[in-house]
């Protein structure tokens, strides 16, 4: 499954993912956002591995942010673009 998401004002957020058993199995996020450190994307892979499908765009950002913390910096794009772009994968279009 394949969703983007666009940040007014920031960077192009891509989802790529597999579902198993009505959870996220497997998912690469990327696009032309930036962070510090470069580790941090495998961190937000990992956060959002194993979330419900019918996970709401609040509970997806707030997994997110929980792994990542206040340790990673984030540039031209934020947990809730993330999130938004896992559901829009989702085929939740309704996120924006």
């Amino acid at each position: 499954m394949h969703g983007e998401y666009k940040m007014p004002g920031g960077k192009l957020v891509v989802v790529d993912l597999d579902v198993r058993d009505g959870r996220i199995a497997q998912i690469q996020v990327s696009g032309d956002f930036f962070l510090e450190p470069y580790s941090a994307l495998a961190a937000i892979n990992v956060a959002l591995t194993g979330q419900s499908i019918s996970a709401d765009q609040v509970t997806l950002a707030a997994a997110v942010q929980r792994t990542l913390g206040t340790q990673a910096g984030m540039y031209g794009v934020s947990f809730e673009a993330i999130a938004v772009a896992v559901r829009r994968a989702l085929g939740h279009g309704d996120a924006a």
